[in-house]
């Protein structure tokens, strides 16, 4: 989008979310949630409030969703209820309207953060460990593939855009979404974003398309904001096929219903392939899954760091934690569980970098 077109919609949708605008740059509010024009209710240290913001009709709640939708360049009517798109700041956004949405046009804004956020800000906040921190860089060095898991609003984008920024700089990452989120640091990133097709059907591109087309585009890495369907498939075969690294979120409460979830996703896809067959290619493909959760006091932590074992002889998946949230309520804590990870020897044979080895060392050379 030109620069004087996208300062141009900015203006105007700031103009015409005017009546929530003071929530957008309150820096405490992290998620707002439109239910109808009169109903506003904002998040704050992951506890709701509802607030005393309004929108004079529901005509003029349509007339800024409809300009929201026009600057990701799609279309908000009767044959598009319900739509994602993000605001010129990067916030995203998801809309439903009525008769789907019965209180009027629904929607929550989820707020784009002006500060990126490192492992070193989550080790602060108490959501990981230093030494899960340090986990972590080993297995982005060694282009292990991670899958962060956890429910809505749990800080699953956060996560992850936190392990992106250890892929090195000299790597080429493409990252797909559905509405562009997340902020790479790295130098070489190309982004892509999901186009929806026209009136007629024609020109839309979708998460499976796009993730063929960056097979083909030299990716060293494939970051995909979050997968949802049919997609996962292609994913899985391209982890399997030499593009290591790469990194996704799901929807799932634990690292053993991340790969049912994830399998369930694969069948999606429409292949005929055997069970086993399908479930040998996720236990491969996927090496770490990482858990977060949102407790009832409104804080969000890591539950567990797991490793993704082959099948058993019963063909079922294993995990084995590697880190777990121990403790008693306020103390929990990301513990180190004892397990070593089945790659922990890998540096050492595949004769990588000094500096890789020197993490490992610490992580499980010194606490045999």
């Amino acid at each position: 989008m030109a620069e004087g077109l996208e300062s141009v919609y900015s203006h105007t949708i700031r103009s015409l979310l005017s009546p929530i605008g003071h929530l957008l740059d309150d820096e405490s509010v992290s998620e707002v949630m439109i239910n109808g024009h009169q109903e506003i209710y904002v998040e704050r240290k992951g506890r709701l409030e509802k607030t005393d913001a309004r929108f004079d009709d529901e005509a003029e709640l349509a007339s800024a969703m409809r300009n929201v939708a026009q600057f990701v360049g799609k279309t908000l009517d009767a044959e598009n209820p319900s739509i994602e798109a993000r605001l010129p700041d990067g916030s995203r956004v998801h809309i439903v309207q009525a008769p789907a949405a019965r209180k009027g046009i629904c929607v929550a804004i989820r707020k784009f953060s002006k500060s990126k956020l490192g492992l070193d800000d989550l080790v602060k906040f108490g959501a990981l460990s230093e030494e899960a921190a340090e986990f972590f860089a080993v297995c982005v060095a060694m282009a292990k593939n991670i899958i962060v898991s956890g429910g809505t609003g749990s800080g699953k984008t956060t996560l992850l855009n936190c392990l992106s920024a250890l892929i090195p700089d000299t790597d080429r990452v493409l990252v797909l979404e559905d509405s562009s989120e997340l902020q790479l640091a790295q130098e070489h990133v190309v982004p892509f974003e999901v186009k929806q097709p026209d009136r007629h059907g024609r020109g839309g591109m979708t998460i499976r398309d796009l993730f063929k087309a960056s097979l083909r585009m030299r990716p060293d890495r494939i970051v995909v904001g979050e997968c949802r369907g049919g997609e996962a498939l292609d994913m899985v075969q391209a982890m399997t096929s030499g593009h290591g690294g790469s990194m996704s979120t799901l929807h799932a409460n634990t690292p053993a219903d991340a790969l049912n979830r994830l399998e369930t996703m694969c069948l999606m896809a429409g292949v005929d392939l055997p069970l086993y067959a399908l479930r040998s290619q996720v236990a491969s493909a996927m090496h770490v899954i990482v858990q977060i959760s949102r407790f009832h006091d409104g804080s969000r932590k890591l539950t567990h760091i797991s490793e993704v074992l082959p099948l058993t002889d019963e063909g079922k998946y294993e995990v084995v934690d590697i880190f777990r949230l121990e403790g008693e309520l306020s103390e929990r804590r990301m513990q180190w569980t004892g397990n070593y990870p089945t790659f922990a020897e890998e540096p050492y044979v595949s004769g990588e970098g000094v500096e890789l080895i020197n993490l490992t060392k610490k992580m499980w050379k010194e606490r045999k």
